[in-house]
Order: structure tokens, then sequence, then C-alpha cells
């Protein structure tokens, strides 16, 4: 099954900023349950050049207190990064108890852009899709959730954002021939994205695609996926107010304190 040819680009609702709001709220809700639970969380985004992943990100935190998250953009190795593990660089920012990392592209480089720009042998990369899911099992079973989305854009739609982007003084820092290199190799990326998916679905990590030639709708998807899977069999409910900081903060204040 080609599941990148059986994306849907939905369009984005009437009432965005409404929903937005509302799942920014629902997500700092959540954040605060996980911290004071003690619970982590690992977000993968991963997706074509263009795709709005930044933006997903951006309204993804926009409510998050920073003190308990991390956002961890993936560029290419450096010179001593390339002589470890693949996986060593990314070991330091798994997120200690009661915090989320969220992941501007990830270890799935190894099984990506090192596969089709020939970077890793296709005796390492082959081994990969092994070695990742028993990473991500490994984290799931010490209680971090791990979510992960990838988002999809047509030849067309991509065009048109990397054709914005030189046009634009301030976006031109987006662009770079990379960009270009990686647009002609479609068909390549393709047909690694379809096994990467076909390899690393797993029950304890699921791949979630979406559709996002319409970057709103792309956003209101992926704010709600994040959120209803890291909030699933989650106590959301605030916690009661200690009796004796209670006592304590009316001695200290002079006045009664009247929970809400």
């Amino acid at each position: 099954m080609d599941r990148l040819a059986a994306v849907r680009h939905g369009k984005p609702p009437e009432d965005y900023a409404e929903q937005e709001k509302a799942l920014q709220e629902r997500l700092w809700q959540i954040l605060t349950a996980y911290h004071r639970q003690n619970r982590s969380a690992i977000i993968i985004l991963e997706g074509w050049d263009a795709a709005g992943k930044g933006g997903l990100i951006k309204r993804l935190t926009y409510e998050l207190d920073p003190r308990f998250f991390e956002v961890v953009p993936i560029a290419a190795p450096n010179e001593i990064e390339r002589r470890q593990h693949y996986m060593a660089r990314f070991w330091s920012k798994l997120p200690a108890a009661g915090n989320w990392t969220i992941f501007d592209r990830s270890w799935y480089g190894r099984v990506t852009v090192e596969r089709v720009e020939g970077f890793s042998t296709p005796e390492q990369w082959g081994r990969a899709y092994g070695e990742i899911n028993h990473v991500e099992e490994a984290q799931v079973n010490h209680g971090t959730r791990v979510i992960k989305l990838f988002l999809h854009v047509d030849q067309e739609t991509q065009d048109k954002r990397l054709l914005d982007r030189l046009e634009q003084p301030w976006k031109r820092w987006k662009v770079s021939t990379e960009d270009f290199r990686n647009r002609g190799k479609r068909d390549a990326y393709i047909e690694a994205y379809e096994e990467m998916f076909a390899r690393t679905d797993t029950p304890h990590a699921p791949w979630h695609i979406i559709g996002a030639n319409h970057k709103k709708h792309a956003r209101i998807t992926g704010l709600g996926i994040i959120a209803d899977r890291l909030a699933h069999g989650v106590d959301l409910t605030d916690p009661p107010l200690d009796p004796a900081l209670k006592k304590l903060a009316e001695r200290e204040l002079g006045c009664k304190v009247s929970p809400r």
C-alpha cells in the first residue's frame, strides 16, 4: 500500500482560530499533568521540505511552559557525530521525567536522507529499522510516550512554498541548495518513506501521516493527534490543595484561602 498516495488534503476549518486556541490550552493542561506526574514524551515531526513542520511546532509550543519542554532541530551530523553511532547524538536529548522533547526531524534521517543521498550503506540503513524500533519500544516501556507525525505535501504545493521563500527576503534563510537537490530525488524519497512507514509503524509508536497542502488543516490535525495521544490514559484532573500548605498560606497571608 502506498500510504502517501492515499493521503487526503483537508481544508482549514472555518473556526480555525477557536480550535487552535482550544487545542493549545488543552496541550498546556496535558504538559502540566505530565510534569506533575513525572511523565515524559517524545514528539517527532518528519516530512517534506516546506511541509510546515516549523509552523506546527510554533503552534504546539505557544502556550507551553518553556521549562518543561525542548525543541531539538536536527541538521546534518558534524564530523565528530559522523564517527559515532548515528543514535548517539540523540541520547542526550531524550526527555527527563516530567518533560517533553520535540524533534524537528529525527533518527529517521538514517533511513531517508542518508539512504537516498548515499551517506549510509544499504547494510547500515537496512539494519536501522530494527534498531529504531527497539529504541522506541524501550522508551515506551520506560513510560515515555512516542508520537510520530509526517507532513505530506504534493510537488506543486512544495514548489509554490519554495518559490515564496525565495521571493520573500525574510524567508530566504529557510531555503538552501539541498532543498532543490532533494526535490530532484522525490521518487527515491517516496520509496524511502514508504519503506519507513511499513517497517517502523508499530503498535507502541505508530505513524500519523497528515495531508499538509493546507497549512491550517495540518496544524489543527497535528495538534489534535498529539493532544489525543498524550492525554490517553493520563489523569488530567487538578490536584487537591494540600491542607498543610493551605494552613501555612492562611497564616502567612492573613486571609482565608478558598479553593476553586
